[in-house]
């Protein structure tokens, strides 16, 4: 019973909260509720104007009511006042339908738009934690499904309330069942209602393409920022990318109030066409009992004007209502729970224009939430500005969490990280990161052209030749001079339209227009080919210039000129020094030297190359 209770609190608390994105747009919500109480208004109308013509059917017997309105009217004046009453009605009706479903759709479309912006906001800020233990798939449902999920709670439940409350109290005094035989007079009019649902449903294909398109724009940016937020945090792209979602998502916006304008005209447009059948029926019935050629009885009249059809609507959507309230509260549930997720952490104060690049590990250890085991422990070492330092070791040795450790993707447990002397955890993110240059194995490519791919996030504003430059120094022009438009060729979906090894160049080249003093290294030249090794090496070499250098390599061979190999194995440094050094000791450096060295021997003699990724 307590948990009921508290239950219902937090959905109660939760709807409150829900409700307070609607209060932004409380001119526009208002207007829409004056158009549901318009429309709601008219209904009672026609029922009773029914009730009005039938009487009026027998001329030596109007209702005592009826005939003050007429005034001075005389019976062949009700053959105009009836019919075009009706008409009357269905504008007002129209009217109502459009201004109460066409602003509850502006107000429901930009809580859906805020609610998107505030998620994706949140969602770059979130620490690399929260993208490990939350599935990439979940995120984005969130944003895609949940948001637009929330809107049945938020401002659909209280069109219902008035709207359809509201009829169903007009029509419950009008229940009467139609004679099949009349309805013949409709189909004079069918072909035209066929026509106006052809055109529409042409209408609302083409919208709904266009619509389906700037979802799929809008869906494609967030999936590149989840799959890369990485490169996003490292070259301090999220301000770029929170204004590109918010366009992207306002385009959406725009072709959805397109689709509904549509719908919210074709709608009434039948109405009133329909109507309009039934005021020409109401004519030719009152034409024909006025000169006396009627013979339909009057319980088949009355039958035939009921209001019958018009309740199970409004009925089955008021059952409906807390239905789609307890829908939305779950929504928005999941919703809150990310947009309350802390930011990720960054207590740091100190900023400075470059660093020279000395970084000293003393006593660092890790600990990845909710692991048995450390994957860093006792890690001192001290590497030097200018030093070119490689990490090796087995797969999960913890080679990659060290390097992740420098730019803070995690916060260190134990000891401590000091950059030139001072700790790691006294620098602003933002600008701790613009003093790291990031290049991996898994190139991460935005579906822009090269020239932005390469001046990404801060470094936007960049000339055109120093893009240039930065492109040459990284052996990228000798392929980009070849393309149709040059630095301006889209490079496809995470540069689908390039090749691996020219893709690991364009990475480079961004490293290299960054002009970081650090650089880190993850894998950038395992499995390629030996022709685009020779090329992203000769890069390498160019970008490792002056500069303080981190590289995790399988491949040996490629770290053989490093100044400090460090050999790591279960979260410790096992051994360190330089390539001959190392040999010399005959350790494990050693060992895994020898044994990449006869494998690609034995390759050689084969007539292959090794191109893959050795341990």
């Amino acid at each position: 019973m307590t948990d009921s209770i508290r239950s219902d609190q937090d959905g109660l608390q939760t709807y409150l909260r829900l409700l307070g994105y609607v209060r932004p747009y409380w001119p526009l919500f208002a207007l829409s509720i004056f158009g549901h109480m318009l429309f709601a208004a008219s209904q009672p109308m026609f029922p009773k104007l029914i009730d009005y013509f039938i009487r009026a059917l027998d001329v030596n017997n109007y209702d005592p009511v009826v005939l003050p309105l007429l005034g001075s009217f005389d019976k062949n004046a009700l053959i105009f006042f009836v019919p075009l009453s009706v008409m009357f009605i269905g504008v007002i009706r129209g009217t109502g339908f459009f201004i109460g479903n066409y602003f509850l759709s502006k107000v429901s479309l930009g809580v859906v738009n805020d609610l998107r912006v505030a998620l994706f906001n949140q969602l770059v800020q979130l620490p690399n934690t929260y993208f490990d233990n939350h599935n990439s798939g979940h995120l984005i449902s969130r944003i895609t499904y949940n948001v637009n999920m929330v809107i049945g709670a938020a401002t659909d439940a209280i069109k219902v309330v008035f709207r359809e409350g509201m009829t169903v109290i007009a029509l419950l005094g009008f229940l009467l069942w139609t004679n099949w035989r009349l309805t013949m007079v409709f189909i004079a009019v069918a072909p035209i209602i066929v026509i106006i649902v052809a055109l529409a449903s042409n209408k609302f294909r083409t919208l709904s393409k266009k619509l389906q398109t700037s979802m799929g724009d809008f869906t494609h940016i967030l999936t590149e920022t989840i799959q890369g937020y990485r490169v996003v945090r490292s070259f301090g792209g999220e301000t770029y990318e929170k204004q590109r979602f918010k366009n992207a998502s306002y385009r959406n916006i725009c072709q959805n109030l397109k689709l509904v304008k549509a719908s919210a005209i074709y709608t009434p447009t039948l109405q009133f066409l329909i109507l309009s059948a039934i005021a020409i029926l109401m004519y030719i019935i009152l034409y024909m009992k006025t000169f006396g050629s009627i013979t339909t009885s009057f319980s088949e009249l009355v039958a035939f004007m009921s209001a019958a059809g018009l309740l199970p609507k409004p009925i089955r959507q008021l059952s409906e209502v807390n239905a789609n309230i307890q829908k939305g509260i779950a929504a928005a549930q999941s919703i809150f729970e990310q947009v309350d997720e802390p930011a990720e952490s960054d207590t740091g104060t100190y900023t400075t224009d470059r660093v020279e690049g000395r970084i000293e590990f003393r006593n660092l250890g890790f600990t990845y939430p909710a692991a048995d085991k450390p994957a860093l422990s006792s890690i001192n070492v001290t590497i030097e500005p200018g030093q070119t330092v490689a990490l090796v070791g087995r797969s999960g040795s913890g080679k990659t969490t060290l390097a992740n450790l420098l730019p803070r993707f995690y916060h260190y447990t134990e000891g401590d990280i000091l950059l030139d002397g001072r700790p790691l955890n006294a620098y602003t993110l933002k600008n701790l990161r613009s003093h790291i240059a990031l290049v991996t194995q898994n190139i991460t490519l935005f579906n822009d052209s090269i020239a932005h791919n390469i001046a990404y996030g801060d470094l936007q504003d960049m000339d055109e030749e120093d893009i240039r430059l930065a492109a040459k120094a990284a052996y990228s022009m000798e392929f980009v001079d070849n393309l149709s438009e040059g630095l301006h060729t889209l490079v496809g979906e995470n540069g689908s339209m390039l090749s691996g090894g020219q893709r690991q160049r364009l990475a480079i080249a961004r490293a290299i227009l960054k002009d970081a003093p650090i650089l880190i290294m993850d894998e950038a030249t395992s499995a390629l080919d030996t022709e685009s090794e020779r090329h992203i090496q000769a890069a390498l070499d160019e970008v490792m210039k002056d500069r303080t250098t981190l590289i995790i390599a399988h491949r040996l061979s490629t770290i053989e000129n490093a100044d400090l190999i460090l050999v790591m194995d279960k979260g410790q440094i096992v051994e360190s020094g330089n390539h001959n050094e190392l040999l010399q000791k005959d350790g494990t450096y050693a060992r895994l030297y020898h044994m990449q060295f006869r494998k690609q021997t034995a390759e050689t003699l084969d007539g292959h190359t090794d191109t893959s990724a050795e341990e």
